[in-house]
């Protein structure tokens, strides 16, 4: 399913982290609330389509949706913008994760992408739709 002329529904919901067994287990979570999950999916790849249309360049998602079940098992709160489809980890083609945030927040300063989290890291930058801006960086 195309959530945009870029993005698929797959994107979102399928990552090379998850083994076979739980990519399984993440669709039927997804296929459980997508009622609530893909209006944010859809808006989520809406904004990432304005970056990728910016930049001219593949956006690649490493992971966007990760069930609650999913975060505790790796020891996370559970509670993160991924749990509810608001949030991708992404990479851009030939771009530094710091350059890919730059992109980013100068497209949220010109009202072109939803203000919300910004997280640099050493190998992708976190953006999500959170409705207000969180900042960080875990880079070392």
């Amino acid at each position: 399913m195309n959530l945009t002329k870029n993005f698929t529904l797959d994107e979102f919901i399928e990552s090379r982290f998850y083994t076979e067994e739980v990519q399984e287990d993440v669709w039927t979570s997804y296929d459980n609330d997508c009622a609530t999950l893909e209006p944010n999916l859809q808006r989520l790849a809406e904004n990432l389509q304005v970056l990728r249309d910016h930049v001219g360049k593949s956006v690649i998602i490493n992971i966007a949706y990760r069930p609650a079940w999913y975060e505790i098992d790796m020891g996370r709160s559970g509670t993160s913008q991924h749990c509810l489809g608001k949030a991708a980890d992404i990479v851009v083609s030939d771009m530094t994760p710091d350059e890919v945030a730059d992109t980013i927040e100068a497209l949220i300063l010109e009202d072109k992408m939803e203000n919300g989290g910004l997280g640099r890291y050493n190998t992708f930058t976190h953006f999500d739709i959170r409705g207000y801006a969180a900042r960080w960086d875990e880079r070392t």
